[in-house]
């Protein structure tokens, strides 16, 4: 960990690789990464900036979803995180550390691949906040694939209907619930912009979600309704290790950014609790690239 609000060299302001070889099955835990990842859990400091706000968020157990669900509720919001029932002893980390800051937590274990599901999951946060202002669709499958021919019928469909069709439906069945001045944040990244030659599905998806986040920004505004997409770079995920790189990779993930080490995700809370918030009331319809200095997004 380290004291973000001291002025450092953001060079080596975190670990930078090589990094130890760990695999893990898929979804992966970030409690079984080294280092472990930085979300904010001692690092990230509060200012009542989303005081009284109702979330969701998808994801929510690690990576960045455990970043934005710390830092809204220290912003003083009640936040309800979905995630996958073989993620849940992160996710009880994150319902713990939501309820410390004395906000209702609402942990939501199922698969978004289930279009039943993910309207449940809406119907349930509403039902338990009293309502929802702030969704964060982040939840995503990536998984490395050598070659095209390698790409099955099933990976593909597995991947567009986590990071595509669960947006749909979620966005969906939320949007009647938002009133005027709520905000929508979908996760994209950098990979809708600069692709890899091995995450094929996965970059074509990404890139899929800017332009829906966009459409439905234009929808949204009618009604009084923000919507804006976050693009990152190499972050220090779960994701990466269980499947999304290559073994070897992950030893050296993030090195060939300008930074020569990855982002944490507690470097993109700030930028999640802007869009949240009030702060970004002339803001819609952006794509926010925290990429490493890579220059796109």
């Amino acid at each position: 960990m380290t004291d973000r609000l001291i002025m450092q060299d953001p060079r080596t302001q975190y670990p930078r690789p090589p990094f130890p070889r760990q695999p893990q099955p898929t979804p992966g835990l970030a409690a079984e990464m080294n280092p472990k990842p930085d979300h904010g859990e001692t690092s990230y400091v509060g200012s009542g900036k989303l005081k009284g706000r109702k979330a969701l968020i998808t994801g929510g157990d690690s990576g960045v979803g455990r970043a934005a669900a710390i830092a809204f509720a220290r912003e003083g919001a009640d936040v309800a995180i979905s995630y996958l029932e073989s993620e849940q002893s992160d996710a009880a980390e994150v319902i713990a550390m939501i309820e410390a800051e004395g906000r209702t937590a609402l942990a939501l274990p199922g698969d978004i691949t289930d279009e039943r599901w993910c309207r449940d999951m809406v119907a349930k946060t509403v039902d338990a906040l009293g309502g929802i202002d702030i969704l964060v669709i982040n939840a995503a499958r990536q998984k490395y694939r050598e070659d095209v021919s390698q790409v099955t019928s099933d990976d593909f469909d597995q991947t567009m209907k986590t990071n595509l069709y669960a947006m749909h439906w979620i966005a969906q069945a939320t949007v009647p619930h938002l009133p005027a001045g709520a905000s929508v944040i979908t996760t994209a990244s950098v990979q809708a912009y600069d692709p890899s030659a091995i995450l094929l599905d996965y970059a074509t998806s990404k890139a899929g979600i800017v332009a829906y986040t966009k459409a439905l920004a234009k929808q949204l505004l009618e009604k009084g309704i923000r919507a804006n997409v976050v693009a990152p770079g190499p972050f220090w995920t779960a994701l990466q290790p269980s499947g999304g790189q290559p073994a070897e990779a992950v030893e050296q993930f993030g090195a060939k950014s300008a930074f020569g080490r990855p982002g944490q995700p507690v470097e993109l809370s700030a930028v999640y609790v802007l869009l949240a918030s009030q702060e970004a009331s002339f803001i819609s319809g952006e794509v926010y690239g925290v990429t490493g200095g890579a220059g796109v997004a």
